[in-house]
């Protein structure tokens, strides 16, 4: 008696697979050649997904989709480590239907990002190496750090003024100056005093922790040889170390922007635009942007005018026809610009140069 080979074998067949990521538990959707085949729910893990391929589609080429935010690229590393073809998207650049907006819930998610990704309608995000996406966490960090040193910079400022005691003297101090010009300021030894001295230790907390971090990622792009990128960065007007940190960490390539308008989009420094028949309205700068990069480049924009003749000019023509804060958006377009040619050429920064 001959039998029958029953053995499953999909080998080169395409499965494409969208999950939605959380916390406790997946919402995973399979499709095959235009057919969804099953939507489930699962542990929040990589290998036992794969296995769950392997076992029920096994030889098949597995096609895999998640949205960026919660999840982290971990995900993605390890999914490509087991073979299968994994892609993080956007979730703003999923096409989606007034139905899936109706009913979000996670197994519609998963079966939008499986219907898409089938379709070919998905485009993937960069995805930092590990190295990199660590250094980028601690750069954030540190710019947390600043923030919650100026919060406390500016509760002192706000007790000096209640009390009445001039903050002018102080201003243009150094870290270390400022510090040493509280304590040595008039006070009694009672509450005032106290309450004074409790802000310089945690403004002295926040001094050394910035200071830690900012050697630390010294340090880091020392060992995997970008230091010289930051180097190149502070030649920039507008641009010390901190700022320059933020760039290298966030944009991590400069290549991977084949264009300057890819570069700006990225930033953050586009303008909204309403289209209808002949109408073209413009609604200032997009939403769309990378926090940290759109502010820093913001920050040195009004330092970079005061440092460099050419910015300067170019903002004072631009004031004639837009208020200032829409004029300081077309420098950091223009610093930009520079900050690109400077990173792509390796060659420093130089004044007045249009």
């Amino acid at each position: 008696m001959v039998k029958n080979n029953t053995k499953i074998d999909f080998k080169g067949k395409d499965f494409f697979i969208g999950f939605d990521t959380a916390r406790k538990r997946w919402s995973v959707t399979i499709r095959y050649e235009d057919m969804e085949l099953k939507t489930y729910s699962m542990n929040p893990s990589p290998e036992e997904l794969v296995k769950y391929l392997h076992k029920n589609y096994p030889g098949g080429v597995y096609h895999t989709v998640y949205e960026a935010g919660y999840g982290g690229f971990w995900i993605h590393r390890r999914l490509m480590e087991l073979g299968c073809d994994s892609m993080v998207v956007n979730p703003a650049d999923i096409p989606t239907t007034h139905k899936d907006k109706d009913r979000k819930t996670d197994p519609v998610d998963s079966r939008k990002l499986a219907r898409e990704l089938s379709k070919g309608n998905l485009e993937a995000i960069y995805v930092p190496s590990e190295e990199s996406q660590n250094l980028r966490l601690l750069s954030r960090h540190l710019r947390r750090c600043i923030q919650s040193q100026t919060r406390v910079k500016n509760r002192i400022k706000s007790l000096l003024s209640y009390i009445g005691i001039s903050y002018a003297d102080g201003t243009k101090k150094t870290p270390k100056s400022y510090i040493r010009w509280l304590q040595e300021l008039s006070l009694d030894n009672g509450p005032a005093r106290q309450t004074l001295q409790c802000h310089i230790s945690e403004l002295q907390e926040h001094h050394n922790r910035v200071n830690s971090i900012v050697k630390q990622i010294k340090d880091y792009c020392r060992e995997i040889g970008s230091s010289d990128i930051l180097s190149l960065l502070c030649t920039i007007p507008g641009i010390g170390l901190r700022t320059a940190i933020t760039l290298y960490t966030e944009i991590i390539d400069i290549n991977r922007f084949k264009k300057l308008d890819h570069l700006k989009a990225y930033s953050g420094l586009i303008p909204t635009t309403d289209s209808t028949g002949e109408r073209d309205r413009a609604k200032g700068i997009t939403k769309r942007r990378n926090v940290f990069l759109r502010h820093v480049l913001i920050e040195a924009s009004w330092v970079a005018i005061r440092k460099d003749p050419a910015l300067l000019q170019y903002y004072s023509k631009a004031c004639f026809r837009m208020k200032g804060q829409q004029a300081i958006v077309r420098v950091a377009k223009k610093l930009l610009s520079r900050i690109r040619y400077v990173w792509k050429t390796g060659n420093p920064y130089e004044c007045s140069i249009n």
